[in-house]
């Protein structure tokens, strides 16, 4: 009798939604729990070459914190295509230029980079402040919970 391994379908995917608040906690820490959701590190039938992760709302961040002297020390490199066209900005005034953006290049830096990596961060959805547009998908979770 031969030993079958099965391969999970990806029809059969049921993503749910996870809500996370960045407020007051450290940017490398939420950074690390946002990407191995979208992942699907918590899965059972989690394959590296399908996208089996979940769907991700980040609230409040404007108030991630950093440790240390990051805000100042920290740079983001970026090259415009022309000749001498290095620009340089740190974590400071990304943060208070675009919030948002400091958490999106956190997670992505610590996806790998495959060709699955646009599609699971389109699964991440980061806003500033309290409310977000989820509600209905976040509430529906919560009565499918309840009614288990």
């Amino acid at each position: 009798m031969r030993n079958n391994t099965t391969v999970p379908k990806l029809k059969d995917r049921q993503a749910s939604w996870h809500l996370i608040d960045a407020g007051g906690k450290v940017l490398g820490k939420v950074s690390t729990e946002i990407a191995s959701l979208l992942i699907g590190k918590d899965k059972i039938e989690q394959v590296s070459n399908q996208n089996w992760g979940d769907k991700v709302v980040v609230i409040n961040a404007e108030n991630v914190a950093v440790t240390g002297k990051k805000l100042k020390d920290k740079l983001y490199h970026r090259y415009t295509g022309y000749p001498g066209g290095i620009r340089t900005e740190t974590l400071e005034s990304l943060k208070k230029r675009r919030p948002t953006e400091v958490i999106r290049r956190a997670v992505k830096r610590m996806l790998p980079d495959n060709k699955l990596t646009k599609e699971r961060m389109a699964n991440l959805y980061i806003y500033v402040g309290e409310k977000h547009p989820h509600e209905a998908q976040l509430s529906s979770k919560k009565e499918d919970a309840k009614g288990k």
